[in-house]
């Protein structure tokens, strides 16, 4: 009689022991990802619901503190959340050395993703932000956002006025050179609008380029928000050495300066270096 195909008696047991496995992974990522909607939702009018009277009733000056501190230790808690879950490996460690910036600075990162803000965010714990006027008026999120101080993206000239005045101050500033996220067909950035040079001269500060790379587009411009990505998520984000204005450099001239350090940044061999986008999602 002939041996037994151990090749195929193994088969079925193996797979019998996977599936369960592969089931309780797909039930836990699942629920983890209604909860981190859940957290954003409930906490987002929550924020919003308070926000209002605090604006109407403290100083400007303090309610933009304290609407920083809370943003930041809303995001923190969700990025702990996102660990915990197993659902976002995120490296921020390179972002640990902002807490020793001693005067005002503008932090630009490349804007890959809807939450990049987040993360950042995360480890400033007084940031102003630079966002759009839609936001600003989002329930989830506006009521935050204008209890911080947050500054519209609306009017270039008062953009530049309001965000240089904040930096003269002292602040910290969180601006996407790119002004939105990262186009699909864009290999490594977007082209970069002229905002952060105009600031950078205007305030006399440096800038520190942060460097976001991914497994994964998700959240990318144009991502439909029903697709599941591979979790989990893999985010690596480095923080640049500051880059200034320099004496008789023009705006355009920065802009293109600072380009080309994205651009030779996020095109070194890197894990999770941005890959060419498929031709659908």
């Amino acid at each position: 009689m002939p041996p037994a195909d151990t090749h195929s008696i193994a088969a079925p047991a193996q797979a019998a022991t996977t599936q369960p496995k592969r089931w309780g992974r797909w039930l836990w990522d699942l629920t983890a990802t209604l909860g981190a909607f859940a957290y954003w939702g409930v906490f987002g009018l929550l924020f919003t619901a308070v926000s209002i009277p605090l604006i109407l009733v403290l100083p400007c000056s303090t309610a933009k503190k304290l609407g920083r501190g809370l943003l930041h230790r809303a995001f923190r808690v969700f990025v702990r959340y996102l660990k915990f879950t197993d659902l976002v490996h995120a490296d921020l460690a390179s972002l640990n050395a902002l807490k020793n910036e001693s005067g005002p600075v503008i932090i630009a990162p490349n804007h890959t993703s809807l939450w990049d803000a987040v993360f950042v965010i995360s480890k400033l714990p007084q940031p102003i932000c630079i966002m759009k006027e839609s936001i600003l008026k989002n329930p989830f999120l506006g009521g935050g956002a204008r209890l911080a101080g947050y500054i519209p993206n609306g009017s270039s000239p008062r953009m530049v006025k309001d965000a240089a005045e904040a930096l003269q101050n002292g602040g910290q500033l969180l601006l996407f050179p790119e002004g939105t996220r990262t186009r699909r067909d864009a290999r490594w950035i977007n082209p970069l609008g002229g905002g952060c040079a105009l600031i950078a001269k205007r305030a006399g500060v440096p800038v520190r380029p942060v460097f976001i790379r991914s497994n994964t587009r998700f959240l990318e411009k144009g991502w439909p928000l029903w697709k599941k990505p591979e979790l989990p998520i893999r985010l690596s984000f480095e923080l640049g050495d500051p880059v200034r204005v320099e004496e008789g450099e023009s705006a355009h001239d920065f802009t293109k300066r600072l380009q080309d350090i994205f651009e030779n940044n996020l095109s070194r061999a890197h894990k999770l270096r941005r890959q060419v986008a498929e031709e659908n999602f």
